[in-house]
């Protein structure tokens, strides 16, 4: 997908789905607390997706601005407890009802749950805890996602 010039708080910004990807792949996503975007299998607010991808202050722009920019880079946007709305030109997806299949994206990594919902996924433990604390949130567990079918049913490596 090519670049779309957006106009955010009288500013020109090129915006491409890779520039997105690239500015989230260093930060952890904030808690949801009602929107929320999807991006590489991550949900992550919109304003802090748009602030990362462009260095400006959030209350320089509104959570559906953020949201309508980022389905029209192609992104999944929804809102806590009802169904993701694909963005424009993209087909339908079911949502990831199953518990696996939420898990999948975080293949290996350690995850705090809470109601069946993701809250952070991280390299180690300490960095969850961390980020648990950081954002006053609890979560009901915490484990590490196995990286083999036979590592989740408790084989022995070979």
């Amino acid at each position: 997908m090519t670049a779309k010039a957006v106009q955010i708080s009288g500013q020109q910004f090129d915006l491409d789905p890779r520039r997105i990807v690239r500015a989230v792949s260093r930060a952890l996503p904030e808690p949801v607390r009602d929107h929320y975007v999807v991006i590489e299998g991550r949900r992550y607010p919109p304003k802090q997706v748009i602030a990362l991808a462009t260095g400006l202050d959030r209350a320089d722009f509104t959570t559906h601005q953020a949201r309508r920019i980022l389905r029209r880079l192609g992104f999944t946007a929804a809102r806590r407890g009802t169904q993701p709305t694909p963005s424009a030109g993209a087909a339908p997806r079911r949502p990831a009802a199953d518990p696996v299949e939420r898990l999948r994206p975080h293949i290996g990594e350690w995850v705090a749950v809470k109601d069946d919902d993701v809250l952070v996924a991280a390299d180690t433990p300490a960095t969850v805890l961390a980020w648990l604390a950081q954002h006053d949130q609890t979560a009901d567990s915490m484990f590490r996602v196995p990286e083999t079918e036979a590592a989740a049913g408790g084989a022995a490596p070979a």
